[in-house]
């Protein structure tokens, strides 16, 4: 149960008096995350003051918490985003609502969907929020979430939400490489060449998103050529990690000369060490180049609907976008919010043709069979 003493409850007066000044405070620094998993402590909440995180960033575009809708009541939320990541947020609209009291239930996502599914209609969930849109979308394969109104979808994306869930922050898949190795320009831009790379890759096999991203070949390329880029990079002697932040620190500490991760480790290294060798670069218009996202759903048994899709809008309001943004580097999925770092925009990324509903991102267990059966741990 994420909950404070009403001692240390904000009042919502207050909250919405120093929301008026959008803009005026800057923090010095951010949230902590370096070394932080996907399954995702933080001190001093950044979360509200619209435009802080990053001296001289300007306030950010979208709709205000102060004019959404209050929240009231209990909400049963199965979070498959750990609370290292998003437990300040949820606690930020805690105390920002007197009446709201959010119940939080941690674990990984696949385990919440499978237990969501074994609790059939008895789930005391309300709101399924998760690392991917592969868990979302295995729920929502299985009809266990409700569709979800306009006012929810209207500001996001085409590309990312479908009736049944939506995005609230994203990530692209790229190549951190080590500037004192190679420049940009000497990184393949097609993710199929890297098994002949000549540099010392690194990747972490075992990593859900290092799996989607396999999933997301093989549905893009076919089984054999996965299969045959597989053998490839192993046979090229790539390195296995436990986590994409220990490739990203490896390539920034010169052992590694690239490797594959999220974009959001690299600003995580950069964010502690600003001045390390590594960049990011990206594939275009390949399995290399997937934008995924972290989503919301309204569970089907809830007797709570309205509170959980309004609980959602708040995960896509101006504070949230820009947490998202500042905190846990990802991409903000609203337009008016734009990423930290020197990265392209959503818009300049060169991604699949297709949206990422299209891709079964859920398939991810032919994905670990395949590995395996390259001889690859998983």
């Amino acid at each position: 149960m994420t909950r404070q003493n009403d001692s240390t409850r904000s009042n919502r007066r207050r909250f919405l008096a120093g929301s008026a000044a959008i803009g005026a405070v800057t923090l010095a620094g951010c949230t902590d995350l370096v070394g932080a998993p996907d399954n995702e402590e933080t001190t001093e909440s950044s979360v509200g003051q619209i435009g802080s995180g990053r001296e001289g960033r300007p306030a950010p575009g979208g709709t205000p918490v102060a004019e959404m809708p209050d929240l009231e009541g209990e909400l049963q939320i199965y979070s498959g985003r750990g609370e290292f990541l998003v437990g300040e947020l949820i606690s930020f609209l805690d105390d920002t609502y007197p009446d709201f009291d959010p119940v939080v239930r941690y674990n990984s996502g696949s385990d919440l969907v499978n237990q969501i599914l074994n609790e059939g209609e008895g789930t005391p969930a309300d709101v399924f929020y998760t690392v991917d849109s592969g868990g979302l979308g295995a729920l929502a394969d299985e009809g266990r979430t409700r569709g979800l109104s306009s006012e929810i979808t209207d500001p996001v994306r085409d590309e990312f939400y479908t009736d049944q869930w939506v995005g609230t922050s994203g990530r692209a898949r790229s190549i951190p490489f080590n500037t004192n190795a190679y420049s940009e320009s000497e990184i393949p831009s097609d993710v199929m060449e890297f098994p002949d790379f000549e540099g010392d890759m690194g990747w972490a096999p075992s990593y859900p998103s290092c799996q989607g991203f396999v999933t997301a070949m093989r549905q893009i390329e076919g089984e054999e050529a996965t299969r045959e880029w597989l053998e490839g990079i192993v046979d090229a002697g790539i390195e296995p990690y436990p986590d994409e932040f220990a490739v990203s620190q490896a390539v920034a500490d010169g052992e590694l000369d690239a490797g594959f991760a999220n974009h959001y480790y690299i600003q995580r290294v950069l964010d502690g060490s600003p001045n390390a060798p590594i960049q990011t670069a990206f594939t275009s218009g390949d399995a290399g180049s997937i934008f995924d996202v972290a989503g919301a759903a309204v569970i089907d048994e809830t007797d709570r609907s309205e509170m959980a899709e309004n609980f959602i809008r708040h995960l896509l309001s101006a504070e949230a976008q820009e947490y998202f943004a500042t905190s846990t580097f990802e991409y903000p999925v609203i337009p008016e919010v734009d990423p930290v770092g020197r990265l392209p925009s959503i818009d300049e990324l060169d991604v699949p043709n297709l949206r990422i509903a299209e891709l079964d991102l859920s398939d991810v267990d032919a994905t670990i069979d395949l590995m395996r059966d390259v001889g690859i741990q998983t």
